[in-house]
């Protein structure tokens, strides 16, 4: 499937003002302005566009934050806002993330072309989530 940066330039990111990146295909239409990295707006981020990995999220923050105790660091908090920034960032797309669900089941196939591509698409739309959640 061709990747279209259709999205770029056509929308603008409502919070930072600027142009949205994501690879998407055509009319892959953001579902909702990208999220800061905050506990309230990525909690409601993956409410509205994955709240069937709301219970996910919140066992991640938990451990972040335990671990974030033993090591008396702030750096598992912080990775965890960029974790589920990457998450929100790839399911606000639905196309995207269709691509991306896809891509991990793939993976399974007894093909090795198949999973060879398989995981070429989800390294490359994880690795372009990463990009945009760190600022483009």
């Amino acid at each position: 499937m061709a990747l279209a940066w259709a999205c770029a330039g056509k929308m603008l990111d409502e919070w930072k003002g600027q142009p949205m990146t994501m690879p998407c295909a055509d009319g892959d239409v953001p579902l909702i302005p990208r999220p800061a990295l905050t506990l309230p707006a990525l909690r409601q981020a993956v409410a509205t566009v994955a709240p069937s990995r709301l219970p996910e999220f919140f066992e991640d923050l938990q451990k972040a934050f335990v671990r974030a105790g033993d090591e008396d660091s702030v750096v598992p908090i912080r990775m965890f806002y960029r974790q589920w920034g990457v998450v929100v960032e790839i399911e606000r797309h639905p196309e995207t993330a269709r691509r991306l669900h896809a891509a991990e089941q793939a993976v399974d196939d007894p093909d090795p072309a198949v999973r060879e591509r398989a995981i070429r698409e989800a390294a490359e739309i994880v690795r372009a989530a990463h990009r945009e959640v760190a600022g483009g």
